[in-house]
């Protein structure tokens, strides 16, 4: 996708041959979130969820172009929304290189994650912002996103998701196929 008006911009789907890149932008964006020393990806298993020899993909990625050099991307999910009855994109990350913002990738960006959702019949699309992040919070209010006051996100990560699936009893495959 290319939009009108901004020559040199341009935004594709990923390709597995940009898992390295992805995965690199990712450790660009935990970096500036200081948060690097949380990032466990690595390319293979970028490479696995968006692009898996069998099954389904289980996120997608979008690269955004500046005079053909990457220069961001956007890392997304399709979820459901039980009160709507529809699907959602979730956006999980949005990066675009500091030295390339101002020129207009990252609005191309959600531009092209807000066709798609359409395409999808997705009744929203959602994302979390750190609280410090002033300028993307201005940037997201700027294109009519708002803050979801009186919701808190709550996380169970590896530890507590194991000690909570192993209530289930077994613990053996078998008890895990729905």
């Amino acid at each position: 996708m290319t939009l009108p008006g901004k020559p040199g911009l341009h935004i594709r789907a990923a390709a597995p041959d940009d898992a390295a890149l992805i995965h690199g932008l990712i450790l660009e964006i935990a970096d500036y979130e200081k948060l690097r020393h949380e990032v466990v990806a690595t390319v293979d298993l970028v490479r696995e969820a968006l692009f898996p020899q069998h099954g389904l993909a289980t996120a997608h990625a979008l690269v955004g172009e500046i005079d053909g050099v990457p220069q961001g991307y956007a890392l997304y999910f399709f979820n459901f929304s039980t009160f709507m009855g529809r699907p959602g994109l979730y956006l999980e990350d949005v990066f675009v290189r500091p030295a390339s913002r101002g020129r207009g990738l990252g609005k191309a960006l959600l531009i092209a994650l807000a066709e798609i959702a359409k395409h999808r019949n997705c009744a929203r699309m959602e994302w979390s912002v750190l609280d410090w992040n002033t300028p993307a919070i201005e940037f997201y209010t700027s294109l009519g996103a708002r803050p979801m006051d009186g919701w808190t996100v709550f996380r169970l990560e590896e530890a507590g998701l194991r000690t909570l699936a192993d209530q289930a009893g077994g613990g053996d495959k078998e008890s895990a196929k729905f």
